[in-house]
């Protein structure tokens, strides 16, 4: 099966939807949403964080579900929409992203944008296991995708119909389809594979055929090469056909992953035939495999069991023994991962070493730990159910870590709050004592009594009030001068210190006049940085009075609302530990089902080792007792076929 991990194109292409108004200019391209202008700055935070990291989806989706709750996008709502859609399916939540697309992809979507839609829902669904879905839609798609995505599409309902044993229907669909080259090579695998399941031997032989004699490069299609070959070669011998079925499991590459299964049934189709000589090639060689392979565990029975048609039962005995000590060996190997398993270590083996931040659809696990069962688990893990359990084990396991973050946020939130009241408790006197002053009307008035006294001097031409201190100070000294001048008896002395000082005033005055209108308008100007710095403690009053009477109901909002909140994220990590448990005993009960199904079969083969090896000791036996009561030797029997060598150790 061929599932070609694209990027979720789905979710890019929605951030781009527009307002329904402005789609119906933009039908005559089926395929391209219309650019639209980010009205609401909420929607584009949600973009932004998005686009920031190519794991955000979760985050991006808190933020969008968060601001429509607050109904903070009010110019986007269906495209906030689509794209909550988008996200769901991106992550793997194909329930709750199927509801939404339902409700939402209608005519007023581009068709280009709906097929698209179904197409990567219905992909999802597949990948889930959900095939009745996964069809329904994949045909809800009208008209054709591009061509790697027809291609796909129809690979993937082919599929789906197999996996439902509608064989007949799948061989209808795939034999009247054409598409690109390289999806044509799956094509007849999967056309071939049909026919055997129904039955229809002959008319798959030289489709199976055609694909496990391609020539080719590309390891992919090398693999399916070698799957078509052994599922032929297969068919032939449940069919009690092996001469048939010899070619195409030779044709299978001694270094594919197939090649132990080709091998076994090769020795298989020589046996039927009774070239037991034949047969071992392969078995030996299939023999020096690891035994985990099941493969490879069924080989050290047929090994034994040529031997014996070969009448080399001595050999055959030696090879018995050795497969039931390799059997009891592995057998006490499962027994240690079988109860690592249930004590409850394997998913923290698989797990531990996983550093992948990834989480939802596109997440594997691709290596594996050192662990005692881990070498069990290969061909479980290349199961898609057991890979998908341990997806949503895994994204448990990320929401119960998100959780905790926003639990410590609480916390901190909580803290706030509390810091804020007691702040509240500490600066309230001081706030009140500070309103009590009305400050603004007293400084108003004093404002207003400058300007007056300024309107007051310019009008009366009072340059002296306007003189520096020193200058005051000296125009009052001559005003002083001046009585005393005056009150001098009249003489020469008089006239010419009045002279003087008349003269001294005029310098001065001079001076004071020509500085007036310069320190005039500076005082204006003053004044006007002054109004606008009562406006500003103004506007700043009105404001602390709306906070002394309102912030202490609003502190008790915020502590109610992170309480509440604290109650449901506490009320979620139970439920999501509940899941989580759920989830991994499953894990665990599949694990050590599979681990105790593979214990069964090497019991099973113990037992025919056991049954064939006592079957020769009493041949040979039987035979030494014939020998000892004939009268006379009996005649020499026919030379015995030369002994195959034994494998190495």
């Amino acid at each position: 099966m061929r599932l070609v991990r694209r990027s979720l194109g789905l979710a890019v292409a929605l951030l781009a939807v527009g307002p329904p108004l402005a789609w119906g200019a933009h039908k005559s391209d089926p395929d391209k949403l219309p650019s639209i202008k980010v009205q609401d700055l909420h929607y584009g935070d949600v973009l932004f964080h998005y686009w920031a990291d190519e794991d955000s989806g979760l985050a991006a989706l808190t933020r969008l579900e968060a601001y429509n709750y607050w109904q903070r996008m009010p110019h986007h709502a269906v495209d906030t929409q689509l794209l909550a859609a988008g996200l769901f399916l991106q992550l793997g939540m194909h329930n709750e992203a199927g509801q939404r697309f339902e409700t939402l992809l209608g005519d007023n979507v581009p068709l280009g944008v709906r097929n698209r839609a179904w197409f990567y829902l219905g992909k999802i669904w597949y990948e889930r296991g959900y095939f009745d879905r996964s069809e329904r839609a994949l045909n809800r798609i009208q008209g054709e995708l591009a061509p790697q995505l027809e291609a796909e599409r129809t690979h993937l309902l082919v599929n789906v119909l197999m996996h439902e044993q509608r064989y007949d229907d799948a061989i209808a669909r795939l034999k009247s389809w054409q598409g690109p080259a390289d999806w044509m090579a799956y094509a007849r695998f999967n056309l071939g594979v049909a026919l055997v399941r129904a039955n229809r031997l002959a008319e798959a032989d030289p489709i199976l055929t055609a694909v496990g004699t391609l020539q080719t490069d590309s390891d992919e299609l090398l693999t399916m090469r070698d799957k078509a070959n052994l599922a032929l070669g297969f068919a032939y011998l449940q069919a009690d056909k092996p001469e048939q079925a010899r070619a195409p499991l030779e044709r299978v590459r001694l270094d594919g992953p197939y090649s132990s299964r080709a091998l076994l049934g090769a020795g298989w189709a020589h046996a039927a035939l009774g070239d037991y000589r034949a047969a071992l090639v392969p078995w030996l060689e299939l023999r020096k495999r690891s035994l985990l392979d099941a493969a490879v565990q069924e080989s050290y029975l047929a090994v034994p069991y040529a031997y014996g048609k070969l009448n080399a039962t001595g050999q055959a005995a030696d090879f018995y023994e050795t497969a039931l000590k390799s059997f009891a060996s592995e057998s006490d190997n499962l027994d240690a991962a079988i109860g690592r398993i249930h004590d409850g270590h394997m998913l923290d083996d698989l797990l531990g070493t996983d550093k992948d931040a990834r989480y939802g659809w596109y997440w594997q696990l691709k290596t594996l730990p050192d662990s005692p069962q881990s070498r069990y688990l290969y061909t479980l893990l290349a199961d898609n159910d057991f890979q998908e359990g341990l997806k949503n084990y895994r994204d448990l396991n990320f929401l119960q870590h998100g959780l905790l973050s926003w639990d410590d946020s609480m916390q901190a939130f909580a803290a706030m709050i509390d810091t804020r009241e007691r702040a509240y408790a500490e600066r309230l006197p001081r706030t009140d004592a500070l309103l009590a002053t009305e400050a603004p009307t007293r400084l108003r008035a004093a404002r207003a009594a400058v300007d007056s006294r300024l309107n007051a001097i310019e009008t009366g031409n009072d340059v002296a009030a306007l003189g520096t201190p020193e200058e005051r100070a000296q125009w009052a000294r001559i005003a002083t001068l001046e009585d005393q001048v005056a009150a001098l008896p009249p003489g020469l002395e008089r006239v010419e210190a009045a002279d003087k000082l008349r003269l001294i005033k005029g310098v001065l005055y001079w001076r004071l006049d020509a500085a007036f209108k310069e320190r005039s308008y500076a005082q204006r100007r003053a004044l006007r940085e002054l109004d606008a710095s009562l406006e500003e403690l103004q506007n700043r009053w009105v404001l602390v009075q709306r906070a002394r009477a309102t912030v202490p109901t609003n502190t008790g909002e915020f502590a109610d609302r992170i309480a509440a909140l604290a109650e449901r994220i506490k009320a979620v990590r139970g439920r999501l530990a509940d899941a989580s448990g759920m989830q991994s005993d499953y894990l665990q009960t599949v694990a050590a089902t599979e681990l105790a199904a593979q214990k069964d079969r090497l019991a099973a083969y113990a037992v025919q080792a056991r049954f064939a090896l006592a079957d020769i000791y009493d041949r040979a036996a039987d035979q030494a007792d014939s020998a000892q009561a004939a009268p006379a030797p009996a005649p020499a029997p026919a030379p015995a076929p030369a002994p195959v060598p034994a494998p190495e150790h």
